[in-house]
């Protein structure tokens, strides 16, 4: 997608705040944080990362740390319509991807060159890739993809509608 920027994992991230903090602050900071996901906007999503790493800072500086520096990639979903939000905060698809190739090497274990590793994934990555044009589904709603490419990129929309349709697992 044009412009997107990196989007870190909330909830690999929040793994990270508990590496930080003790397990009796764990569930609030946690509920604490999940707020700054749940803003309407995305002027609100950052506002409400500044308040929540204020909060936290008091009693865990380190957190607040993390947070502020991690605030552009925590807030990237925002810049997406609200629909896309659901989706793109979190990497689980990539590690479903990641899964079935570690799944599909374990089976062979021993490779004999660097070659035959990579056709093998190689060959996974094909086999998804032909399950999403088999059965068409779209990860993203086209409705909210129209509003991030509006009709006057044309050279753009037979791209765009192959790679929305295809992507992700």
């Amino acid at each position: 997608m044009l412009g997107a920027a990196y989007q870190r994992c909330r909830v690999h991230f929040l793994r990270n705040v508990f590496s930080l903090i003790n397990k009796e602050a764990a569930e609030m900071a946690a509920a604490t944080i999940r707020t700054i996901f749940a803003q309407p906007t995305a002027d609100a999503v950052r506002t409400q990362l500044d308040t929540v790493a204020g909060m936290l800072g008091k009693q865990f500086p380190k957190v607040k740390a993390m947070l502020l520096e991690a605030k552009d990639d925590l807030t990237a979903f925002a810049a997406f319509p609200e629909r896309h939000g659901k989706k793109i905060q979190s990497t689980n698809p990539l590690e479903r991807i990641n899964r079935e190739v570690k799944r599909r090497t374990d089976v062979v274990q021993v490779f004999p060159n660097d070659d035959a590793l990579l056709r093998l994934v190689t060959a996974v990555l094909f086999e998804l890739h032909d399950e999403w044009i088999a059965f068409p589904r779209r990860y993203l709603p086209e409705g909210s993809m129209s509003q991030l490419y509006p009709a006057e990129l044309p050279e753009q929309a037979p791209a765009l509608a192959h790679t929305t349709s295809t992507t992700a697992g």
